[in-house]
């Protein structure tokens, strides 16, 4: 009988090499059964993980980064260790058609996963570097991409900050991009797949079970021989995802500035600037510069070994 894996994961395009590994079977390979929950938040994720509920986690690096340092967004402690890395991931914010600029959003109400997480982050350096304060604009705590851009699509908030395929479902209805990480920063490490430090010391074998899998879901997904196939598996666990759209997130998601990362390799770099960021941003009193702390790609490389 395989063994039950649960996966919590945000909403989104990253997830094909997931659903890869899953539709062909990879998973049952290694003697596992995917049980992958779709998170509606950042503070969610981090609850479900600290209380036992979830076994490997993909979720942003800054969220590894943040309840490590104590920063996280409820007091809790899902004591997240990084196990491989996912993707480069474009974050962009989207607003209304008629905020043209960041500079519009002064006296505005923006949507944001949660106050102090990396996204929001980004969205303050978008503020800052258009020389707007924080003060002068509106925050409200939301949850994840499907439900703020809900949230903007229905007139409630002035933006958002979205990764694909929401970002394209954005442009295609007209609405404007202030900024992204792809244009802010030379690399930026958005997803990771993390698990727990008591769950990988009891079961480093599950782990590497998971991350063999995700890797062959991986390599099929980059290929480009299977590139009309991904897109109809994203299309099918996907919905949302209009016809029209399907091929620039499919781009976005081959783009190695903005996309699924090669063997799940971590971006030392794009590291880097997500605690550069925590740490002008986070309200800590230290300057985090360490990526190693929040790492142990030993399982990993086991993994590529043995693939």
């Amino acid at each position: 009988m395989n063994e039950i894996l649960r996966v919590i994961a945000f909403p989104g395009a990253p997830n094909l090499p997931v659903f890869a590994a899953d539709e062909k079977g990879y998973f049952a390979d290694e003697g596992l059964k995917l049980d992958l929950e779709l998170t509606p938040s950042s503070v969610y994720q981090a609850e479900q993980t600290a209380g036992g509920a979830c076994d490997i986690v993909c979720t942003a690096f800054d969220n590894a980064v943040a309840y490590s340092e104590g920063q996280g967004a409820v007091d809790v402690d899902p004591q997240y260790v990084v196990v491989m890395g996912a993707t480069q991931l474009d974050v962009s914010f989207v607003a209304q058609p008629g905020i043209k600029e960041a500079s519009d959003l002064r006296g505005k109400v923006v949507a944001l996963d949660a106050l102090t997480t990396g996204f929001a982050f980004v969205f303050y350096e978008i503020l800052s570097r258009a020389g707007v304060s924080r003060d002068e604009v509106s925050l409200e705590p939301v949850g994840a991409t499907p439900q703020r851009w809900q949230s903007v699509k229905e007139g409630k908030h002035a933006g958002t900050l979205t990764i694909e395929p929401f970002t394209s479902l954005a442009k295609n209805a007209g609405f404007n991009i202030l900024g992204s990480t792809r244009t802010l920063f030379d690399s930026y490490q958005g997803g990771v797949i993390a698990t727990t430090r008591p769950f990988l010391e009891r079961h480093p074998d599950r782990v590497r079970g998971f991350l063999r899998a995700y890797l062959r879901g991986l390599d099929w997904t980059l290929d480009s021989v299977n590139r009309a196939a991904a897109a109809e598996l994203l299309s099918a666990r996907m919905p949302q995802i209009k016809p029209q759209a399907i091929g620039r997130v499919m781009d976005s998601l081959m783009d190695p500035r903005s996309g699924l990362t090669p063997n799940g390799a971590i971006l030392s770099d794009g590291m880097i600037t997500v605690l550069d960021l925590r740490s002008r941003y986070g309200g800590g009193d230290a300057t985090l510069t360490d990526i190693e702390r929040y790492l142990d790609l030993s399982h990993q490389a086991k993994a590529l070994r043995d693939s």
